[in-house]
């Protein structure tokens, strides 16, 4: 009978940690002029330290379901600000309002996202944009979760 419970609490432990958590952050509603839900395509290079520069890094998005506002087309490019630093810890004094729950960026997950545009009236410093010669809107990620799919 012990044995039988044990298998029973591993078994719902190990299903809510194989899981991320869907976020629903009242600062996606409130935050940015669209929200949405994408899929991250691709990480073209890795991140460039931020011990010398703040930066904003552009990701290609496939738009699963757009929430609110509208984006235009069904890939979109979003522009987040220093990467390598998880949303919670991510705003400063340069970025203004910037966060989420994300810790890190990973091709092929999904993410909630609250997003302004175009990105230059939000940010004035340095952007790697791997897509330059694509043309579209640059966003800029006001909000970013990881979206529980």
């Amino acid at each position: 009978m012990k044995i039988a419970a044990l298998i029973v609490v591993a078994a719902i432990c190990f299903g809510c940690v194989s899981k991320p958590a869907a976020v629903n952050d009242p600062q996606l509603q409130k935050l940015g002029s669209a929200e949405v839900i994408a899929r991250l395509i691709a990480i073209p290079e890795p991140f460039p330290a931020n011990d010398v520069y703040n930066y904003g890094y552009v990701f290609k998005y496939q738009v699963l379901e757009v929430k609110r506002g509208k984006v235009e087309g069904n890939e979109i490019f979003v522009t987040q600000y220093n990467p390598l630093k998880p949303r919670a810890t991510v705003q400063d004094e340069f970025s203004g309002a910037v966060g989420g729950h994300l810790d890190a960026f990973r091709a092929g997950d999904v993410h909630h996202m609250a997003l302004d545009s175009p990105v230059d009236q939000f940010w004035l410093g340095g952007i790697i944009d791997k897509y330059f010669e694509q043309p579209g809107v640059r966003y800029w990620a006001a909000w970013t979760d990881l979206e529980a799919r």
